[in-house]
């Protein structure tokens, strides 16, 4: 699946794939309540997204695997993608967050439950330079056996709440100018049975 329109959300939708599931390409978008499944690189491009309340779910299949690989390329860019409340699930384990794709990639996990299978280490740098200084890989609040950020990398952000509120409201995808609720399934007619 390949997203690259502007202003699109997704509600209650599954994903299932294994390499490249997911090209979250570019523009801003929204995703509630949804599953999204794979291996390596399963949700990548340069979109300004919030997933909110959605399962990543790791499927077995590659020797090493990134759930994530954010291709943003310059600085000043306001693309990236933000995790919120999620639930990082999946068998066996070494699956990492994500990895650099290009040289600014950025990726936040706020409030989010991240299973055993995260490898401790968390991120991949994938060799881009400086990552100190250029990505911007950031965990706040999360919970579960994955969440533990001792072993993880320097340049791996422990984000403070006022680093991450900007990240956690529908503002950062100007979510109030275009986002409008989820559709709510049709009324089913009650038929009233006469019987005879």
């Amino acid at each position: 699946m390949r997203i690259g329109g502007d202003m699109a959300t997704f509600y209650n939708v599954r994903f299932y794939g294994f390499q490249d599931t997911f090209c979250d390409d570019r523009g801003r978008h929204f995703f509630k309540d949804c599953y999204i499944e794979g291996t390596a690189d399963f949700i990548f491009g340069n979109a300004k997204s919030i997933y909110l309340n959605t399962e990543v779910h790791c499927i077995p299949g590659e020797l090493q695997s990134w759930i994530t690989a954010n291709a943003r390329e310059m600085p000043e860019s306001e693309t990236g993608f933000i995790f919120v409340h999620c639930r990082v699930t999946g068998l066996g384990k070494g699956y990492f967050l994500g990895r650099a794709w290009k040289k600014f990639s950025k990726v936040v996990f706020v409030y989010s439950d991240l299973g055993p299978i995260v490898d401790p280490k968390g991120w991949e740098p994938n060799k881009q330079p400086s990552p100190n200084e250029n990505l911007y890989f950031g965990e706040f609040g999360n919970t579960g056996q994955g969440s533990e950020m001792d072993e993880r990398a320097s340049f791996v952000k422990k984000l403070q709440y006022e680093e991450v509120k900007p990240f956690i409201s529908l503002s950062y995808i100007e979510g109030s100018r275009w986002l409008l609720p989820p559709p709510k399934p049709p009324q089913t007619l009650k038929i009233k049975r006469i019987l005879m």
